[in-house]
């Protein structure tokens, strides 16, 4: 008996993201009549809320999920890219658990910092910390972020992404990880 044939993960993501934005389409008359004037972004609100049901974007300060909102809204109309949200805001005893975690995982306070900060120094904490999907979806962020006031943050995290508004559209400095202070910010 064979396996199941699937899709390679970039073509995947294609067919998702053209179901993704079919759909949209498909629900922009009746969006345009619930929000006249936000049409397209509550289209792709509901369009993307099909594709990934999982997200919960609550807990975002209203700055951070408004620029979300806007970036990923002309990511699937304009480009036909997918920016689904992993994870968002994080409860102080959920990433006091996962910084826990890490450091038994990896045996060292220091090196957990490598991958997960402790609860009063995560933007995850205050609302402002984005982690994103797909890789492709990351990649047009990156691209196009400054924007909405969306940085990449880490170098060894290309899902993870801050709203930064104090920075007039310049990126702040990257870090190689969550553990390095930066000098400027």
């Amino acid at each position: 008996m064979s396996e199941p044939r699937t899709l390679p993960p970039r073509l995947r993501d294609r067919v998702f993201a053209a179901v993704t934005l079919v759909l949209a389409v498909l629900l922009l008359p009746v969006a345009c009549v619930r929000r006249p004037g936000r049409g397209r972004e509550t289209a792709c609100r509901w369009a993307l809320g099909l594709r990934f049901p999982a997200e919960d974007l609550t807990g975002l300060t209203e700055g951070a999920l408004a620029a979300f909102s806007a970036a990923r809204t002309e990511a699937l109309w304009r480009h036909g890219q997918l920016i689904g949200l992993t994870s968002g805001y994080r409860d102080p005893a959920v990433q006091q658990r996962m910084f826990d975690e890490e450091v038994r995982r990896s045996g060292s306070p220091i090196f957990a910092r490598m991958l997960v900060l402790p609860p009063a120094e995560s933007n995850h904490v205050k609302g402002l910390a984005l982690d994103v999907r797909p890789h492709e979806g990351a990649r047009w962020l990156e691209e196009h972020g400054a924007r909405y006031d969306l940085y990449r943050i880490y170098d060894n995290e290309w899902w993870h992404f801050e709203y930064r508004p104090d920075r007039g559209g310049l990126p702040p400095r990257r870090r190689p990880h969550p553990g390095v202070r930066s000098l400027v910010d």
